[in-house]
C-alpha cells in the first residue's frame, strides 16, 4: 500500500512522480502493447513511455508479469531469432488475454469517472 512520499504526507513537490498504482497498471499496459503487435520483453518495457510514463516500470515486475500472465493463459511465447540474430523470447495475446484486456478497459472506464467526480468536486469547492 502507498503510503506517500518521504518528507511530503500528502502533498506532492515540484517535480515527483506519483507511482500510484503502476503495479496493477502494468498488466493491462502489457496486452494493450501486445494487442498492437508481438514484442519481447526489453521492446515491451520501452513501449511504457509511449504512454507518457515518465520512467518505466521495474524489468523484473514486467517480467514477472509476462510469466503469470502466460501462466494464467492471457499470454503466450516462444523463443525467436530477433533481427540482431539473437534468440528472443516474443509474446503475443490470446483470446483469454483479449478478454482480461476488455474487464481492464471497464475497470479503467469507472476509475476514470470517479477521478473526474473527484477533481470537480475538489474544483467546485475550491
Amino acid at each position: 500500500m502507498f503510503d506517500g512520499w518521504p518528507g511530503m504526507p500528502g502533498a506532492l513537490s515540484e517535480g515527483m512522480r506519483c507511482p500510484v498504482g503502476l503495479r496493477k497498471f502494468i498488466e493491462p499496459c502489457l496486452l494493450l502493447f501486445l494487442r498492437d503487435r508481438r514484442a519481447y520483453g526489453y521492446e515491451l518495457i520501452e513501449m511504457f513511455s509511449t504512454l507518457g510514463f515518465e520512467s518505466v516500470p521495474d524489468p523484473g515486475a514486467v517480467y514477472r508479469n509476462l510469466r503469470r500472465m502466460e501462466h494464467e493463459g492471457f499470454v503466450r511465447s516462444r523463443w525467436e531469432l530477433a533481427d540482431s540474430g539473437m534468440p528472443r523470447r516474443f509474446y503475443e495475446i490470446t483470446e483469454e488475454g483479449e478478454y482480461a484486456l476488455n474487464a481492464w478497459v471497464k475497470i479503467i472506464e469507472k476509475n476514470k469517472e470517479l477521478l473526474e467526480d473527484f477533481l470537480a468536486r475538489y474544483y467546485r469547492t475550491k
